[in-house]
Protein backbone atom coordinates (compact mmCIF):
# COMPACT_ATOMS: atom_id res chain seq x y z
CA UNK A 1 0.00 0.00 0.00
CA UNK A 2 0.98 3.39 -1.23
CA UNK A 3 -0.45 6.68 1.64
CA UNK A 4 0.27 10.08 1.18
CA UNK A 5 0.25 12.74 4.68
CA UNK A 6 -0.83 16.26 4.65
CA UNK A 7 -0.80 18.70 7.44
CA UNK A 8 -3.14 21.55 7.50
CA UNK A 9 -3.98 24.89 9.15
CA UNK A 10 -2.15 26.21 11.90
CA UNK A 11 1.49 24.96 13.43
CA UNK A 12 1.26 22.98 16.70
CA UNK A 13 3.13 20.63 19.08
CA UNK A 14 3.38 17.63 17.87
CA UNK A 15 2.77 17.47 13.92
CA UNK A 16 6.24 16.04 13.38
CA UNK A 17 5.56 13.11 15.69
CA UNK A 18 2.42 12.30 14.20
CA UNK A 19 4.15 12.23 10.35
CA UNK A 20 7.17 9.83 12.23
CA UNK A 21 4.36 7.74 13.56
CA UNK A 22 2.41 7.64 10.53
CA UNK A 23 5.75 6.00 8.98
CA UNK A 24 6.83 4.15 11.43
CA UNK A 25 3.60 2.28 12.31
CA UNK A 26 2.89 2.30 7.95
CA UNK A 27 6.31 0.71 7.13
CA UNK A 28 6.87 -1.69 10.51
CA UNK A 29 3.26 -2.81 10.70
CA UNK A 30 2.32 -3.14 6.83
CA UNK A 31 5.12 -2.76 4.34
CA UNK A 32 3.99 0.51 3.17
CA UNK A 33 5.55 3.10 1.44
CA UNK A 34 4.43 6.60 2.71
CA UNK A 35 4.89 10.35 0.74
CA UNK A 36 4.34 13.59 2.05
CA UNK A 37 2.32 16.16 0.50
CA UNK A 38 3.90 19.97 1.04
CA UNK A 39 2.04 23.08 2.22
CA UNK A 40 -1.05 21.17 3.56
CA UNK A 41 -4.13 20.76 0.32
CA UNK A 42 -1.65 22.52 -1.94
CA UNK A 43 0.53 19.57 -1.95
CA UNK A 44 -2.00 17.46 -3.20
CA UNK A 45 -3.82 19.95 -5.75
CA UNK A 46 -0.17 21.15 -7.18
CA UNK A 47 1.18 17.58 -6.62
CA UNK A 48 4.30 18.78 -4.38
CA UNK A 49 5.33 15.26 -3.00
CA UNK A 50 7.99 14.82 -0.69
CA UNK A 51 9.01 10.94 0.17
CA UNK A 52 9.01 9.71 3.75
CA UNK A 53 11.28 6.81 5.56
CA UNK A 54 12.17 5.70 8.79
CA UNK A 55 15.85 7.55 7.74
CA UNK A 56 14.07 10.65 7.14
CA UNK A 57 11.61 10.77 10.17
CA UNK A 58 13.35 9.41 12.82
CA UNK A 59 14.80 12.81 14.52
CA UNK A 60 11.80 14.84 13.50
CA UNK A 61 10.44 14.98 16.83
CA UNK A 62 12.40 17.21 18.18
CA UNK A 63 11.59 20.06 15.74
CA UNK A 64 8.77 22.06 15.60
CA UNK A 65 6.41 22.87 13.46
CA UNK A 66 5.90 20.54 10.33
CA UNK A 67 8.38 19.27 8.19
CA UNK A 68 5.91 18.97 5.68
CA UNK A 69 4.92 22.71 6.19
CA UNK A 70 1.40 23.80 5.96
CA UNK A 71 -1.52 26.16 4.69
CA UNK A 72 -5.28 26.83 4.59
CA UNK A 73 -5.44 26.10 0.81
CA UNK A 74 -9.44 24.97 0.12
CA UNK A 75 -9.09 23.33 -3.42
CA UNK A 76 -12.97 23.54 -3.21
CA UNK A 77 -12.23 27.47 -3.77
CA UNK A 78 -9.57 26.40 -6.79
CA UNK A 79 -10.91 25.80 -10.52
CA UNK A 80 -10.47 21.98 -11.09
CA UNK A 81 -8.68 21.77 -7.76
CA UNK A 82 -10.46 18.43 -6.24
CA UNK A 83 -10.26 17.05 -9.82
CA UNK A 84 -6.76 17.75 -9.88
CA UNK A 85 -5.88 16.10 -6.61
CA UNK A 86 -7.52 12.73 -7.58
CA UNK A 87 -5.43 12.95 -10.67
CA UNK A 88 -2.22 13.33 -8.81
CA UNK A 89 -3.52 11.02 -6.33
CA UNK A 90 -3.70 8.17 -8.95
CA UNK A 91 -0.23 9.60 -10.94
CA UNK A 92 1.76 8.74 -7.79
CA UNK A 93 -0.09 5.42 -7.25
CA UNK A 94 -1.47 6.51 -3.65
CA UNK A 95 -4.05 4.19 -2.60
CA UNK A 96 -4.95 6.52 0.20
CA UNK A 97 -4.27 10.05 2.33
CA UNK A 98 -3.76 10.92 6.12
CA UNK A 99 -5.03 14.30 6.44
CA UNK A 100 -3.74 15.92 9.90
CA UNK A 101 -5.79 19.08 10.40
CA UNK A 102 -8.49 20.56 12.17
CA UNK A 103 -12.18 21.97 11.07
CA UNK A 104 -11.55 23.34 7.32
CA UNK A 105 -8.43 20.40 6.89
CA UNK A 106 -10.89 17.40 8.01
CA UNK A 107 -13.93 19.39 6.16
CA UNK A 108 -12.02 19.32 3.02
CA UNK A 109 -11.28 15.95 3.40
CA UNK A 110 -14.53 14.57 4.26
CA UNK A 111 -15.99 16.74 1.51
CA UNK A 112 -13.28 15.03 -0.84
CA UNK A 113 -14.69 11.84 0.23
CA UNK A 114 -17.90 12.08 -0.03
CA UNK A 115 -17.80 13.73 -3.74
CA UNK A 116 -14.76 12.35 -5.33
CA UNK A 117 -13.98 8.90 -3.41
CA UNK A 118 -11.04 9.85 -1.88
CA UNK A 119 -9.73 6.89 0.60
CA UNK A 120 -8.78 9.57 3.61
CA UNK A 121 -8.45 9.53 7.07
CA UNK A 122 -8.60 12.60 9.14
CA UNK A 123 -5.84 13.05 12.50
CA UNK A 124 -7.78 15.63 14.33
CA UNK A 125 -5.51 18.64 15.01
CA UNK A 126 -6.68 22.40 16.56
CA UNK A 127 -5.82 24.66 19.39
CA UNK A 128 -9.40 25.40 19.77
CA UNK A 129 -10.77 21.71 20.47
CA UNK A 130 -13.46 22.20 18.47
CA UNK A 131 -14.25 19.24 16.59
CA UNK A 132 -16.69 16.66 16.92
CA UNK A 133 -16.50 13.00 18.09
CA UNK A 134 -13.45 13.77 19.68
CA UNK A 135 -12.91 15.09 23.27
CA UNK A 136 -9.42 16.51 23.14
CA UNK A 137 -7.33 17.48 19.45
CA UNK A 138 -3.88 17.56 20.34
CA UNK A 139 -2.82 20.91 19.94
CA UNK A 140 -5.19 22.01 22.15
CA UNK A 141 -3.52 21.80 25.65
CA UNK A 142 -0.62 24.10 24.30
CA UNK A 143 -3.20 26.59 23.67
CA UNK A 144 -4.84 26.68 27.14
Amino acid sequence: MRLAILTGGGDCPGLNAVIRAVVRHSVKNYGSEVVGFLEGWRGPMDNMVMPLSLRSTESIINRGGTILRTSRTNPFNTEGGPERIMANMSSNGLDGLIAVGGEDTCGVANRMHKEHGLNVVCIPKTIDNDLSATDFTFGFDTAV
